[in-house]
């Protein structure tokens, strides 16, 4: 029986890298300006970045990356920090309603510990996993410790599992899926936000848009790929929620890729519009799915 799972994971990890045909060729803007091929995946209906780096992780060394700094310096940074701190407590109003009694939480890529900190002052237990130095002592600060990695929690399980912009970094992803999957209760939820490349921003900037970040997303979501890939490991997709602000950010990071210049109207107006089209085919800048076990 094990033989056979591991079997199927590394045939539904290999049937991601089959027959993908080439959509973009993207750069690589906050740290080496490399391009990497974007590759389209028809049966998973999910985008694929090529090639991966050996050191990943050097990818990462910037301050640029802000999701790893507390960093207020530049425009990007304060509209970053003000998007953040508004979503914080839409993160925590939605994880309280699902009326959970013993409140235990894991946010995978926790970063700097925000969200687990908003969460402790609201009486959950928090658990967080942060493979970068620099976040977990930014979080260290702020009394919330992380783990280094999602082994660190084997044979333990959560009422909740958040990974907010998380899984298209994952390297080994349905390795992945399946270690979340051991993680959550029977009756747990999980809850993953990622940019959604069928956005009408996406198709505005092309290869400029900010979302894609090659090489560290990895992987690029449509709503077909994450209920087909949950599918496989018998998880639901049972609701799947906007995230209207990631729209406006994700249009000034593309805006300055695009034109050298972050031109805020431009970029105010295209997440407008994006926001207004996806109220009509969900097909929003970010989305969030809440995911169950079957």
């Amino acid at each position: 029986m094990e033989h056979h799972k591991k079997k199927k994971k590394l045939n539904t990890e290999k049937a991601l890298y089959k027959n993908l045909t080439p959509l973009l060729n993207c750069i690589d803007y906050t740290v080496s300006d490399e391009s990497y091929e974007v590759m389209h995946n028809k049966e998973y209906d999910m985008l694929v970045t090529s090639p991966v780096p050996v050191n990943l992780e050097s990818y990462y060394a910037s301050d640029s990356y802000i999701s790893h700094t507390d960093s207020k310096k530049t425009l990007f940074d304060r509209v970053y920090q003000l998007v953040k701190n508004h979503t914080l407590n839409q993160k925590l109003k939605l994880i309280n309603s699902f009326n959970i009694k013993d409140k235990t939480i894991l946010d995978v890529g926790a970063g700097t510990g925000d969200f687990l900190k908003v969460c402790k002052n609201n009486n959950w237990q928090v658990n967080g996993i942060e493979p970068s130095d620099k976040a977990r002592k930014f979080a260290e600060e702020k009394n919330i410790n992380l783990k280094n990695d999602i082994s660190d929690y084997e044979g333990k399980q959560f009422d909740v599992i958040t990974l907010w912009h998380v899984l298209e970094h994952v390297p080994n992803l349905i390795e992945y899926t399946h270690q979340l999957k051991k993680l959550l209760k029977p009756n747990g939820v999980l809850i993953i936000a990622v940019p959604n490349f069928k956005s009408y921003d996406a198709n505005r900037y092309k290869e400029f848009w900010a979302a894609y970040d090659v090489p560290r997303h990895l992987w690029h979501f449509s709503k077909t790929s994450i209920k087909k890939l949950f599918s496989d490991i018998e998880m639901n997709v049972e609701k799947i929620l906007p995230m209207k602000f990631d729209a406006f950010y994700v249009s000034l990071l593309s805006e300055k890729y695009k034109s050298k210049n972050s031109r805020p109207i431009h970029a105010f107006l295209t997440g407008l519009r994006s926001n207004l089209k996806a109220k009509g085919n969900g097909e929003y800048s970010s989305l969030i799915y809440i995911i169950k076990k079957n």
